[in-house]
């Protein structure tokens, strides 16, 4: 096999109100939700339509101070994950449509279409189109 990352974690401040955001304003899918203990879970989530291929997301519930200080700021203020579609205009129209903080409007760039966008907790997202 050869390596890859098969996921990234991502600090949330609970679980269900994370997976809301994701699964309903998103596309995302539910991977798993297991149980560990009263109050950890083992929860994963991947875009929709991804053919098994990309990185899957844990959501990480932060459980002391020092852990909260970094919900929506895991990467200092830049851009933290890249979310690639083979269509722009319908994932552009599913942002608007469920509300979603566009923080730097569409543009065309040498490599393709791309916006930046903030997730539920902060978190800068591009959503990027590669040119073919």
């Amino acid at each position: 096999m050869e390596r890859m990352i098969g996921q990234i974690s991502i600090l949330v401040e609970d679980y269900d109100e994370a997976l809301r955001f994701y699964i309903n304003k998103l596309g995302f899918v539910l991977v798993e939700d297991t149980v560990l203990n009263s109050e950890k879970r083992w929860v994963v989530i991947k875009p929709g339509n991804t053919n098994g291929q990309g990185c899957n997301l844990l959501l990480a519930k932060a459980t002391n101070a020092h852990q909260k200080n970094f919900i929506g700021n895991q990467t200092g203020g830049r851009v933290f994950l890249f979310l690639y579609t083979d269509n722009f205009k319908r994932d552009y129209e599913l942002l608007l449509k469920n509300s979603i903080e566009i923080v730097r409007p569409p543009k065309e760039e040498s490599y393709g279409k791309v916006l930046v966008f903030s997730d539920l907790y902060g978190n800068l997202w591009d959503l990027i189109e590669p040119n073919r």
